[in-house]
This record gives structure tokens, C-alpha cells and sequence, in this order.
């Protein structure tokens, strides 16, 4: 049985009301997107900064800062102490949505003690939605729209436990759509040689971490750089789907609000 909270409640408004401004956007080809490129040469469009307003105008209902990707920035000096703080990626997969695939996401997750505790993964052009909460499990919700959230109790009773059953043979992998690297190749080549028949499914954005933990891929191997905000929604509703997202160097777990935002090499994959 869920139990709403307070903190899940808005996360999951923020999330469907920034999906309706990006899908109003996406949707109208006469719409300007003011295309240009940040710092680190990854695209920003007027719907990744559209979307960053909204969410903000949810999550200020909380006592908790936000660090966003398209928000502010926060030197490590002010950042580390904070106790409890919201990690947002109000659109993640830019490069999707400016290819009009509808493999873009909005990511919201509450972070507290270098871990996520609460996360929102929206899907606006399939309209689908993943969350989840610390000790509370994990859930998935199919055609869900922005008006959902006026009747938050409704919604709750169309959620759906995650892992979901899943029955096939051999092993998906999930990988990027924009980062498909020598090293992924190598990594599914191993996995071939100890002899497994595996199936290579091309995602963008943070779709799939959701996909490794409702059991449609078993593992995704990210082998290129991407910052926490891109992982950390998706961390908390794998981690209650009974998965976790390891760094290469060992059996460690990603970590957040470091000093330095981007997250090492790592593999997400099922434990239980």
C-alpha cells in the first residue's frame, strides 16, 4: 500500500506539469526552441528552461534548496552541508527531444546523506510515469497526464510494484542512444563469450534505468560521462525495485552531491 507524502505528492505534480509545458512545445512545429549550446557543448533549448521554471514553482512549496540543471549554481562549499535537497533534471535526453523521438524524461529526486531517498521519472511524450520512496517500493503508472494530479489519491491506486513479471530468455542490454561506445561493444562482446544470447536496446535519457528496474532490460553499462542529476531519480526507483547502480571500480554504490557533479563509469543491473 502507498502512502502519500507530502514531499512525493509535489515531486510528482512538478513532474506532470513540466511534462505538459515540454509536450506544448514539442508538439508545436512553429515553436522557436532558442537552440544553443551550453558549456560543456550539450544543447539547451527554451523547453529545458520553460519546464526548470515550473518545477521550481512546485518544489518552492518545500523548505528544501534545489540544485537543477538548468538552475543556479551552488559552490561544494555551500552544497555539502545541506541535509536534504532536491536534484532536478527538468529535461533530460535534449538531444530526443530536438530528434523528435519522445525519449526524453523529466527527473526529480530528493537527495539526503549522499543518497536519493525519493524519486520521479516522467516519460511525457509515452505518458508514462516511475517513483519511488525510501523503504516504500517502487511503481510504475501508464497514461498518465498533467490532470491526473488534481485526484493525487486516484492516481495513487493505478500504480503498479515494480519489478514487473518479465518472461524471456537471454540478456538485455540497455544502452544510450548518443553514447553507444567501443566499450559498451566490448562489455556486450563478454557477455556473448561467457555465453549468453544477448539483445542490445537503444535508449536515450533516463528511460533506461527505468527499464533495468521493471525488468524489460537486465543491466545497463554507462561507459561515458553523465552527471548526477541524470541518474539520481532513477537511482532510488532501482534501488526499490531490488536493483543498484554500481561504480566500475568495485561493488560501490553511485554517490551524490560531490564535489565534482559527474557521476564515474558505472553498471545498473539487478541484485535480489
Amino acid at each position: 500500500m502507498i502512502v502519500a507524502k507530502s514531499n512525493l505528492e509535489v515531486a510528482i505534480k512538478a513532474s506532470l506539469h513540466a511534462g505538459k509545458e515540454i509536450i506544448r512545445i514539442y508538439n508545436d512545429t512553429k515553436a522557436d526552441l532558442e537552440l544553443e549550446l551550453k558549456t560543456d557543448d550539450s544543447p539547451l533549448t527554451v523547453a529545458d528552461r520553460n519546464a526548470n521554471e515550473v518545477i521550481l514553482s512546485y518544489l518552492s512549496q518545500t523548505s528544501f534548496p534545489v540544485l537543477s540543471e538548468e538552475g543556479g549554481e551552488f559552490p561544494y562549499e555551500v552544497r555539502k552541508d545541506w541535509a536534504l535537497f532536491w536534484m532536478v533534471d527538468p529535461l533530460d535526453g535534449t538531444k530526443d527531444f530536438l530528434r523528435r523521438n519522445g525519449e526524453f524524461t523529466v527527473n526529480i529526486a530528493l537527495i539526503s546523506n549522499r543518497e536519493p531517498v525519493l524519486g520521479v521519472i516522467y516519460i511525457p511524450d509515452r505518458q508514462v510515469l516511475y517513483f519511488a520512496e525510501k523503504g516504500s517500493g517502487a511503481f510504475k503508472i501508464t497514461d498518465v497526464v498533467w490532470d491526473d494530479a488534481a485526484d493525487w489519491n486516484k492516481l495513487l491506486l493505478r500504480a503498479v510494484k515494480l519489478p514487473l513479471p518479465m518472461y524471456r530468455e537471454g540478456v538485455i542490454v540497455a544502452s544510450s542512444r548518443s553514447y553507444v561506445n567501443v566499450h559498451v561493444a566490448a562489455f556486450v562482446d563478454n557477455l556473448r563469450e561467457q555465453g549468453s544470447e544477448v539483445t542490445l536496446l537503444v535508449c536515450g535519457s533516463s528511460i533506461k534505468l527505468c527499464m533495468v528496474a521493471e525488468g524489460s532490460a537486465d543491466i545497463y553499462p554507462r561507459f561515458s560521462p553523465c552527471m548526477e542529476w541524470d541518474t539520481a531519480a532513477g537511482h532510488i526507483i532501482l534501488r526499490e525495485a531490488g536493483c543498484e547502480i554500481f561504480k566500475l571500480n568495485g561493488r560501490d554504490p553511485l554517490e551524490y552531491n560531490k564535489e565534482n557533479l559527474t557521476n564515474p563509469w558505472f553498471v545498473s543491473e539487478r541484485v535480489r
